[in-house]
């Protein structure tokens, strides 16, 4: 029972900026938010519901707002619908859309379907609204097979202990004919140890990770004297048992590329705004820690009182970390040049992380659209019963309303800017997110709204741009507006074998049997795991239970491993019943591991993924949830180097009969 009931006031100061007072979990049961976690939450969008006092004046400003009509400080929306705006004025096209022009128009009441895409400004007397246009739909991505990496994990005899863009490279160019690759996040980490292993807590999600460069493929190695190339060769790190040693690998990296740096003359160019400030943070990071909420006082915000300064101080280390970053992006674009001279109908898809490291560079540079007294999570649920936080804040709708989305739009941009598509984390965040206050555990938290119609305009119109497919991670419980959305706008969502179940016939929970995947969704993307679940050989092997077993994980062991050796018989008959596996064949693992990916590949879903884990037979998934230090979780290589993984029988066989499946010319 709510201890802290939401009186009707509340609830309306509440819903009209966007803080949820129920929800509705997984099993479509409303669940009411206390009305102490509403304060909260409310207190982090800085609206004052303390006393009764500031919450009449709250409640009168909301009404006032609401009275008077004002438009929403940005407008999101589609090419072919018009949009109402209650008001008169006048729009001026605001960016390259129709600048060349000087386009502007009167408004009377509505925004007029049939505008470019692009970005607009809307003047009426109630004041300025950005506009954004988007099309109405992204277009059909071909269908076509390709691999997923965790690139840290590959390895070559020319990479330094950590897979790297030149390893991608040479895989898109022996992908045994894929038309696709998808990587986890090249998001930037913060250059000083400990280096976060993760990908999905990045420094940056703008700028790209420097442990991802090939150090020996810059031109600054190919133009620098034999002494400088011996000096760099001889800092080159080896992978060290079964882990990969982020710190070590980073240290020999830095000490390199700075060798390179000097040697090319310290070239300092002429960085844009945005990337001057996060080579500030990196040099800032470098003297002061990795903790910027525990630097000086005046050098706590991009435009404190030391700054500048520090700025003229930290000038060589700025201009190191600038062209660290522009040799990134060089590299990032050769990659893409190589998928696309190989002939991949889709290309090199990167993942975005749902937020970033509270400590790191975004949230330095970008403190004033980000809730920092908050972090994501996830409420309480069947798999999670005390819910999750992630350590991750959350964008402030308000903000980001305010700045016309301009850092969302900026961070897209820059990532669609060398990828042919875009894979959205936890893409429900473009709707809304779970805040969980500091200081609170996961069932003290509630959602917060977003103006979702102005998030996919900023989405659809820089990947329309680019030329690029969005594909969001759908999982788990899901607003059904969500995938309703994705669908109509052409976004690709997201299909684990081990998920798609038909409803309990019992309970009519999505717990049944396998569905075959004849019937999974076209507008999808395929896949047997997820780095966040078994690998393909892990589960036949049960080792996902035995692990988590040893780790005190479990409550029942012995329970779960029935219920895993259940799972497993269920997999195998489906494989057996579609005519993919011979039973006599089902205690061969590999035998079941190609099978397995011809019943993906049956799947009428636009994109078909395999992960080399899966192929390879690999036991261990990239990361086990629930735990941090107690398992090797992003820090595991692949078993065998790129070179035997290219070259290895399991691989061509998953390739061949991908291929054969999927395609124009696809057969059974």
């Amino acid at each position: 029972m709510t201890r802290d009931p939401v009186d009707p006031e509340l609830a309306e100061i509440a819903d009209a900026h966007g803080v949820a007072t129920s929800f509705l979990d997984g099993t479509r049961t409303e669940r009411q938010i206390d009305a102490a976690v509403v304060r909260n939450v409310l207190d982090l969008l800085e609206i004052d519901v303390a006393g009764p006092q500031a919450r009449r004046i709250a409640l009168a400003d909301v009404r006032e707002k609401a009275a008077r009509g004002t438009p929403p400080p940005t407008i999101g929306m589609r090419s072919d619908r018009a949009r109402t705006v209650a008001s008169r004025g006048r729009l001026t096209a605001s960016d390259g859309t129709a600048a060349d022009r000087e386009w502007t128009s009167d408004v009377d009441g509505e925004l007029p379907a049939g505008l470019e895409p692009g970005r607009y400004l809307l003047e009426t007397d109630a004041g300025r609204s950005a506009v954004v246009v988007a099309p109405p739909a992204l277009p059909d991505p071909p269908r076509t097979w390709g691999w997923m990496l965790q690139l840290y994990a590959l390895h070559s005899r020319r990479s330094w202990g950590i897979g790297d863009l030149g390893d991608l490279t040479d895989l898109v160019r022996n992908a045994h004919g894929a038309g696709a690759v998808l990587l986890n996040p090249l998001h930037a980490i913060t250059p000083v140890p400990p280096v976060q292993p993760s990908p999905y807590t990045p420094s940056s999600r703008r700028y790209t990770t420097p442990l991802a460069l090939r150090v020996t493929d810059l031109p600054a190695y190919a133009d620098a004297d034999a002494g400088t190339r011996a000096e760099v060769d001889a800092l080159r790190p080896e992978t060290a048992g079964d882990r990969i040693g982020h710190d070590r690998v980073w240290a020999a990296k830095r000490s390199a590329l700075e060798a390179l740096w000097r040697s090319a003359g310290r070239p300092d160019g002429d960085p844009d705004p945005d990337l001057a400030a996060f080579a500030t943070f990196c040099a800032l990071a470098e003297r002061h820690g990795g903790r910027w909420s525990l630097w000086p006082e005046g050098l706590r915000r991009p435009d404190g009182s030391g700054v500048a300064a520090a700025r003229a101080e930290l000038a060589p280390r700025i201009a190191f970390h600038a062209w660290v970053q522009r040799q990134a992006q060089a590299q990032l674009a050769g990659v893409r040049a190589a998928a696309r001279d190989a002939g991949m109908p889709v290309g090199v898809i990167h993942d975005l992380a749902v937020g970033c490291d509270p400590e790191g560079a975004d949230a330095w540079m970008l403190q004033d659209v980000l809730a920092l007294g908050a972090t994501v999570g996830a409420p309480p649920d069947a798999f999670n019963q005390r819910g999750q936080t992630w350590g991750l804040p959350p964008w402030r709708p308000d903000r980001l309303a305010d700045t016309g989305y301009a850092a969302f739009g900026d961070m897209t941009r820059a990532l669609l800017g060398h990828a042919d598509g875009l894979r959205i984390d936890h893409v429900m965040g473009l709707w809304r997110l779970w805040w969980v206050p500091s200081g609170e555990t996961a069932d003290r938290g509630t959602y917060v709204h977003y103006d979702a119609e102005a998030m996919l305009a900023v989405l659809l119109l820089e990947a329309h741009r680019a030329d690029a497919l969005v594909v969001g991670e759908d999982l788990g419980t899901v607003l059904p507006e969500v995938r309703e959305d994705m669908a109509e706008r052409n976004l690709l969502g997201s299909t684990v074998l081990w998920f798609s179940r038909d409803p309990d016939p019992a309970t009519g929970g999505d717990d049944g049997p396998l569905r075959p995947p004849s019937r999974w969704p076209e507008r999808s993307v395929a896949t047997i795991s997820t780095h966040d679940l078994p690998t393909a050989t892990g589960f036949l092997r049960g080792e996902h239970v035995r692990v988590r077993a040893a780790l005190g994980l479990l409550d029942d062991p012995d329970a779960e491993a029935v219920k895993a050796a259940a799972e497993r018989d269920e997999l195998v008959a489906l494989l057996v019943d579609e005519g993919l596996l011979d039973p006599a064949d089902s205690g061969d693992v590999d035998t079941v591991v190609v099978a397995l990916h011809a019943l993906l590949a049956s799947a009428p879903s636009r994109l078909v993924l395999a992960s080399l884990y899966d192929v390879l037979d690999e036991d261990r998934q990239p990361n086990l949830p629930g735990t941090v230090d107690e398992y090797p979780n992003w820090r595991l290589p692949l078993p065998v180097g790129l070179e035997e993984a290219l070259a290895d029988d399991r691989v061509r066989r998953v390739a061949e009969v991908l291929a054969r499946r999927t395609g124009p010319d696809a057969t059974s």
